[in-house]
C-alpha cells in the first residue's frame, strides 16, 4: 500500500469505524450561494426565469480516492402562477467508487407576497438516492477483511422541506432537504471481533441568510452565512463575504468554522451565462499534508434571461 493510499484509508476509516458509526451527511459546497436549491427546495423559481446550474467539486486533491461531487439542477417559476418547479441530481463519489451515492429529486415551491418587496416561499422535494458500496474496494485501503456483502444500486426514497424569504437585498431560509433517516446496513450484532459498520442517513438542517449592501453605483457587498446541523457531527458554520463589481465580476472569501478557508470568484460572461470558481484550504492537520493540494469547485449557470427581467431578478443570490 502506498503512503497516499494509507493516508486516504485513515481519513475514510475515521468516518466508518470510529465507535462503529458511519453517519452520512449531505454533500458539501463552498459555492452553495450559487447552488441554493440543493440545500433548500423553496428556492425553486425564485430567480424569476429558467435557471440551469452545474457544479463539480474535487475535495482533497492529491489524495487517492478523495471525495468528488457533481450536481445538476434546473428550476423555474410557472408562468402566471405562484408555483415554481425544479429537478436536482447530486452524485457523491468517495474512494474511487468505494462509496457512490446519487440523489434524484423533483421540487415544487409556492410563493406568497408578504410585503411590497418581500416574498415568502415554501418548498417540497421528493425523490430518493441510489447507494453503491464496494467492500472489496475498501480492502484496497484497509488490509483487514470486512465481513459484509457489497451494496449495489440500493434505492431509498426520501423527501425534504424548506422555507425561503427574500427581498431585493435580503434573504433567509430554513430547510431539511432529506427528512427520512435510512439505515443502509448494520453488522454490529454479527461478530464482536470484526470491524463494525452502521450506515445511517442523518437529517441535515440548514439555515442560510445574507444581505446585499450597495457601496456605490458599481460595487455591491454581500456577507452571508450557512449553518448546518446534523446529529453525530460538529456544527458547521460557513461565513462568506463577497463583492460584485459592475454586475459582472464577483470575488470574495469564506471561512468554514474550524475546518477551511476559501477564495471565491465569479464572472457573468453574458446575461445568460455565469462561471464560478472556488478554492478551499483545510485549516486542520489535513491541510498541512504534502499530498493534499486543497479543494476545487467549478460552477456554471445558464439562465433564460429576458431584457426586462434584469431589473427585477437579483443577481447576487
Amino acid at each position: 500500500m502506498t503512503h497516499k493510499k494509507g493516508l486516504m484509508a485513515a481519513l475514510f476509516l475515521i468516518g466508518v469505524v470510529v465507535h462503529g458509526l458511519f453517519a452520512q451527511q449531505d454533500a458539501q459546497y463552498t459555492q452553495y450561494m450559487f447552488n441554493t436549491m440543493s440545500v433548500n427546495p423553496a428556492y425553486a423559481g425564485s430567480r424569476g426565469q429558467l435557471s440551469v446550474a452545474a457544479l463539480y467539486r474535487a475535495q482533497w486533491v492529491g489524495l487517492d480516492g478523495g471525495p468528488e461531487t457533481q450536481t445538476l439542477n434546473l428550476h423555474s417559476p410557472i408562468r402566471n402562477s405562484r408555483l415554481g418547479y425544479g429537478i436536482s441530481i447530486v452524485n457523491d463519489n468517495i474512494g474511487d467508487g468505494v462509496v457512490q451515492e446519487t440523489y434524484f429529486d423533483a421540487v415544487i415551491s409556492y410563493t406568497i407576497d408578504v410585503s411590497l418587496d418581500g416574498k415568502l416561499s415554501f418548498g417540497l422535494k421528493a425523490g430518493g438516492n441510489l447507494l453503491n458500496l464496494d467492500f472489496e474496494g475498501l480492502r484496497n485501503f484497509n488490509q483487514e477483511p470486512v465481513p459484509q456483502d457489497n451494496i449495489e444500486n440500493r434505492f431509498s426514497p426520501n423527501f425534504g422541506l424548506g422555507v425561503y424569504y427574500h427581498t431585493s437585498k435580503f434573504y433567509a431560509g430554513l430547510s431539511a432537504p432529506n427528512l427520512v433517516e435510512t439505515e443502509h446496513f448494520d453488522n454490529s450484532q454479527q461478530d464482536a471481533n470484526s470491524v463494525q459498520f452502521l450506515s445511517t442517513d442523518r437529517i441535515n438542517f440548514y439555515l442560510i441568510t445574507g444581505y446585499v449592501f450597495d457601496l456605490n453605483g458599481n460595487l455591491k457587498f454581500k456577507p452571508a452565512l450557512l449553518t448546518k446541523v446534523v446529529s453525530g457531527a460538529p456544527l458547521q458554520l460557513d461565513l462568506s463575504a463577497s463583492f460584485l463589481f459592475n454586475e459582472k465580476f464577483s470575488f470574495g472569501a469564506a471561512y468554514r468554522w474550524d475546518a477551511a478557508v476559501s477564495a471565491l470568484a465569479g464572472f457573468q460572461i453574458s446575461d445568460q451565462f455565469m462561471l464560478g470558481l472556488a478554492y478551499d484550504r483545510e485549516t486542520t492537520e489535513l491541510g498541512g499534508t504534502q499530498f493534499n493540494d486543497g479543494t476545487f469547485e467549478v460552477f456554471l449557470r445558464f439562465e433564460l434571461v429576458k431584457s426586462f427581467q434584469r431589473l427585477v431578478s437579483p443577481r447576487f443570490f
